[in-house]
């Protein structure tokens, strides 16, 4: 019952993201903030200052996204709905649809010459119960229909099409189940242009309803809008926007316009237009202004005609001044009035408030001012300060500007992320001919015949959005284009350039099975690949996904400054009232007041305390500290994606910046990860003869089959080489019961196909411990890796490149059969990545679930003692093993790529996870490398992030000693020296606080790694490929000779300052010695 009720709640919760418009700083967020606390129905509130988004979690029967919108509204900013994406209650879809299979069969039709065969065809199927999708291609000559198979099987839909007379036969037909697709549902929303009234709307909504693969639609009239969920495996996203085209409406993905609008929002484009054209006109307004209050006078005194009198106490320049000051008072400036009273009507005050009283303060006081002097003998020229309102408005406009533009540059990275994919992409109309004109082709390439290659021209083609690529569609690239979509080649040869989205500078050869990652750019040749993966699904997307949310996610050293700011307004107005009232007492108190109070040409006493007020109201901006973390992390994750690092949030870059332990995985991390069986011991009379080896390997093959580890796939591919299939060949049976437990092995029910008996075998392949918990006994003489070999079974060369030896077991039908050994290649920077860390005063350890011998090679040949290496380590070991460091003191990075990681990963300070890992251990980790092959992008990673966070210190120290060092100024500490800031000084001070410190943020485009961090000056042993020893010794060269005594000065200081003997800095000579004495440490698993 309780989970019942947690479901019918889960189904009316929806996140809705909002854009907000108006935000300046912490408090403005703030402020935002504030209007959801205890509202009831709301859940969770995140705002993004620079991304001006609001991502709210809520409850739609409490709270509806427009009353969201509203409540923003009320808080005094301006907001508008992005986008509202409701929950899956995926339990009660799992109960409708339990049980359920969806086949997916393939048949070849013969006979077909043109259309009306096709639809002669089709017309077969209409009507037809447990049919759910039917595809067919006349120039293919296949049909794939996706089924029901309880309700209508294979041999079924042959004999529909031979009734209608045309010969068939199937090729393929392959299960899924329905459940899990069908919770998969996807939801879509589209941007409706042309619908007349509401009533067409809900027509529209009823049609799409009643379209087969939607299960829910809804048609918004007002905000011309439509969303729907549907079952990509029964309806594609064409079709629905083909449908709402039928109807006679325009349809955009409104994906399309919110990428396009924040990629604008990003660009701050509006933002930099409006204020551009608010200085321009200020700046018209406050020019003469100023040259009538102050050059002419002071400079000029021929062409002052200020001093002419118009009537008593009123002069020339005065009135001129007024009718000038009042369109930049209250036209210009009448944003900030909207945003001063909206904001301190719900108690929130920002930084508008200063400007306003600042601003006010001058102009009403130059009119007091001329109103006494009209009202009262002996009708003096008044004292007036309309110069220094119009400059502070024409100085702070100026500074928006500015910021907006400094603040469009900081995102530039992420824009240009986004920007990747094309806008449109040419594809084949059938897809299904064209899969198997690349078939032909590549079986004709062969054979120098040209027939498939006229045959595959002959298929239509044609431009669609990007946007609307579907997985399946057979995507054409010609020479420079970008690739729209993750995809494998199925024709054609070309190298491509993927240094944008992993930061491999190398151009990387792609054929024919080669994958291909959306993003990347075509070199000059032609391919054809089919989509896997296609719009929020692409790696691309996710790329983009993470440096957003890295972006917009706060670092805990941000909490005191947005504190800070939020107080900061309400303390800078008491200091200014406090200002003011002290200088009164003391100028008319005083028998020797500071000599200002006595100058004439300063207005009097009231004028110097009314400026000494303005001065400090103005002075002060709370949008430094607001700005000086997050435009920092900002362009840092954009340099990082740039380079091929994302990292996932400001709090993991603080950590990162602190780390001073690694822990590294063995496999996929430090070496290859592809495993190569290197000897076989196959026992239990299955050598007897050559049938019986053969089918020994077959139950291996298929066995492993289901398992996506590197042992299993070497397992597959040792298999089918000793069986002589190709790497496109199939092994013939089935398998059922299929389990693999984590760290230990795998165990299946296995039935080979061309068997002489149909005989049903129980396959368990693991390490020893796992053989021996099902009962089987495994020889000691096995354990060590095959009977009677030696420590280093490894001829040669080969020793050296090798990451050890791998045994793993194997036992059919509970009795043991045999032992194989697997090795793995140690990556070439592996060693170079892990001298780079030790020199940057970071200790490594490997903790791995293989045995001794082959992790001791490892960290034999990468340069880690055996005093740190733990082998045979479970995955509750590894955690256990990180828990075991932080608890002496340690922040402890973990890389690692499997999901046996994912433990420890998930516990570790900052879990490293690499891009070919598994999905699981990219989501538990902070920060993901996208670089496959240089490994050195571990220790650059930790530098890129302690140079992040010391920018981020560095702006907030800027932030607060610009205040603490320039309000004692504005409040007239130093009077008595004859010392003080003038209004327009500090209004010009103010507005260039946030620029500089966003300025200081965008210094960050400029780090590059050290110059020591080659894998050619680390390691000169490495084999390293040429282009890639070029590659680097051109970056030295392009940094030229004052790059290189930059980092000389650096690390010179760095030993000064820690000298040899310090753990934190290790100098390359001294590379060769390993720091001792760490307790040793027990947890059940193996020290070395």
């Amino acid at each position: 019952m309780a989970s019942l009720i947690a479901n019918r709640a889960m189904a009316h919760m929806a996140t809705t993201t909002l854009t907000v418009r108006g935000m300046t700083c912490g408090a403005c967020t703030s402020a935002v903030e504030g209007a959801f606390k205890n509202i009831e129905g709301v859940k969770s509130v995140t705002i993004s200052l620079l991304f001006e988004r609001a991502t709210i979690e809520h409850d739609t029967t409490i709270q509806s996204a427009a009353t969201l919108v509203e409540m923003i509204k009320r808080v005094g900013f301006d907001a508008a709905l992005v986008d509202s994406v409701a929950h899956n209650d995926k339990e009660g879809k799992g109960e409708i649809l339990g049980g359920k299979q969806k086949f997916t069969t393939t048949v070849s039709v013969g006979g077909m010459t043109c259309g009306a065969c096709t639809s002669a065809v089709e017309s077969g199927f209409e009507g037809v119960k447990g049919v759910y999708r039917f595809n067919i291609s006349l120039l293919a000559e296949r049909a794939v229909i996706a089924h029901d198979p309880t309700k209508l099987t294979a041999e079924h839909i042959v004999q529909i099409i031979e009734n209608r007379g045309f010969d068939a036969s199937v090729i393929s037909s392959v299960g899924e189940d329905l459940q899990r697709a069908s919770t998969n549902c996807e939801s879509v929303a589209l941007n409706i242009y042309g619908m007349p009234n509401p009533k067409a709307a809900e027509e529209l909504e009823l049609s799409l309803k009643a379209m087969p693969g939607i299960t829910a639609a809804s048609v918004d009239f007002h905000a011309c809008r439509a969303t729907a969920r549907r079952d990509p495996h029964v309806i594609g996203l064409r079709a629905v926007v083909e449908a709402v085209e039928a109807a006679g409406y325009g349809a955009l993905l409104a994906d399309f316009n919110d990428s396009n609008a924040q990629i604008e929002s990003l660009a701050k484009t509006k933002e930099i237009r409006q204020w551009r054209r608010a200085v321009q006109v200020s700046a018209c307004f406050a020019l003469p202004v100023f040259l009538t209050s102050m050059v002419f006078p002071m400079l000029l005194p021929s062409l002052d005609y200020g001093r002419i009198k118009i009537m008593p106490g009123i002069y020339l320049g005065d009135l001129v001044c007024l009718g000038l000051t009042v369109p930049v008072q209250f036209g210009i400036g009448g944003r900030f009035y909207v945003s001063a009273y909206k904001s301190l009507r719900h108690g929130s005050p920002t930084m508008d408030v200063l400007v306003v009283l600042g601003t006010s303060a001058a102009f009403f006081f130059s009119c007091a001012s001329m109103l006494v002097s009209l009202l009262l003998h002996p009708h003096s020229k008044p004292a007036t300060l309309f110069d220094t309102s119009t400059m502070l408005i024409t100085f702070i406009s100026m500074g928006r500007y500015l910021e907006n533009r400094a603040k469009g540059k900081t995102s530039k990275a992420l824009s240009k992320l986004m920007s990747l994919t094309p806008s449109t992409t040419t594809i084949y109309g059938d897809p299904i001919a064209a899969t198997k004109a690349a078939e032909a082709w590549n079986l004709s390439e062969s054979r120098d015949t040209c027939d498939a290659a006229e045959s595959s021209n002959a298929i239509e083609e044609k431009t669609i959005a990007t946007d609307l690529i579907e997985q399946g569609d057979v995507v054409i690239l010609r020479p420079g284009d970008k690739i729209p979509a993750d995809g494998i080649v199925t024709r054609g040869e070309s190298y491509v350039d993927e240094s944008m989205v992993t930061g491999e500078a190398m151009p990387v050869q792609k054929k024919k099975g080669s994958y291909l990652m959306a993003g990347a750019v075509n070199g000059a040749g032609r391919i054809d690949f089919v989509v896997t993966r296609a719009g929020r699904d692409t790696q691309l997307s996710h790329i983009v996904r993470l440096v957003q949310e890295a972006q917009t996610s706060r670092a805990p050293i941000q909490r005191l400054a947005d504190i800070i700011a939020g107080y900061f307004v309400s303390i800078i107005i008491t200091l200014g009232l406090t200002t003011f009232v002290t200088w009164m007492l003391l100028g008319y108190t005083l028998p020797n007041p500071p000599k200002v109070f006595l100058d004439h040409a300063s207005g009097g006493k009231l004028m110097v305390c009314v400026k000494l007020w303005i001065a400090v109201t103005v002075f002060a901006c709370p949008c430094a500290l607001g700005l000086a973390t997050p435009t920092a992390v900002m362009v840092g994750t954009g340099v990082g994606a740039e380079q091929g690092i994302l990292v996932k949030g400001g709090a993991a870059l603080e950590t990162a910046s602190k780390v001073n332990h690694i822990v590294f995985d063995k496999t996929g991390t430090l070496t290859v990860g592809k495993m190569n069986v290197f000897k076989t011991d196959i026992r239990g009379g299955w050598d007897a003869d050559k049938h019986k080896r053969s089918l020994w390997w077959t139950l291996i093959g298929l066995a492993e089959l289901g398992s996506e580890h590197p042992i299993a796939k070497a397992l597959v591919r040792a298999a089918k080489e000793q069986l002589r299939l190709g790497d496109g060949d199939a092994l013939d049976g089935n398998i059922s019961d299929f389990e693999a437990i984590v760290g230990k092995g795998i165990s299946a029910s296995v039935e080979v196909a061309l068997s002489r008996e149909r005989t049903r075998y129980w396959v368990l392949i693991g390490n020893a411990s796992y053989l021996r918990s099902e009962g089987v006994t495994v020889p000691e003489v096995a354990e060590w890796p095959i009977a009677g070999s030696t420590p280093s079974p490894l001829p040669g060369d080969y020793q050296t490149r090798s990451a050890g030896l791998t045994t793993i077991h194997t036992a059919i039908d509970k009795t043991y059969t045999g032992t194989l050994s697997l090795s793995d290649t140690v990556k070439p920077s592996a060693r170079a990545a892990v001298l780079a860390l030790r020199r940057l005063g970071i200790k490594c350890s490997i903790v791995t679930g293989d045995r001794s011998p082959s992790a001791l090679i490892v960290a034999a040949a990468v340069g880690i003692e055996s005093n740190d290496v733990y082998a045979s380590a479970q995955p509750g070991d590894k955690k256990a093993f990180v828990a075991h460091l932080q608890s002496c003191g340690k922040v402890v990075g973990m890389v690692g790529d499997g999901i046996n990681d994912s433990p420890a990963l998930a516990s570790a300070d900052v879990g490293i996870a690499l891009s070919t890992g598994t999905d699981v251990a990219m989501e538990a980790a902070s920060v993901v490398l996208m670089s496959t092959t240089d490994m050195l992008v571990i220790p650059a990673s930790l530098c890129l992030s302690k140079a992040i966070f010391k920018r981020i210190k560095m702006n907030l120290a800027w932030a607060c000693m610009y205040n603490v060092i320039g309000l004692p100024f504005a409040m007239g500490f130093f009077l008595p020296w004859g010392i003080n800031l003038h209004p327009m000084a500090a209004g010009a001070a103010m507005a260039c606080s946030s620029v500089s410190v966003i300025a200081s943020s965008l210094l960050l485009k400029l780090w590059r790694r050290p110059s020591w961090m080659k894998v050619a000056l680390l390691d000169p042993s490495a084999e390293v490929p040429e282009g890639e020893v070029e590659a680097e010794r051109l970056g030295v060269e392009k940094r030229g000779w004052l790059g290189g005594l930059i980092d000389w000065t650096k690390e010179s200081a760095v030993a000064r300052k820690k000298g040899k003997g310090d753990v934190r800095y290790a100098p390359l000579a001294d590379m060769g010695e390993h720091e001792q004495g760490d307790a040793a440490f027990i947890f059940g698993l193996e020290r070395i």
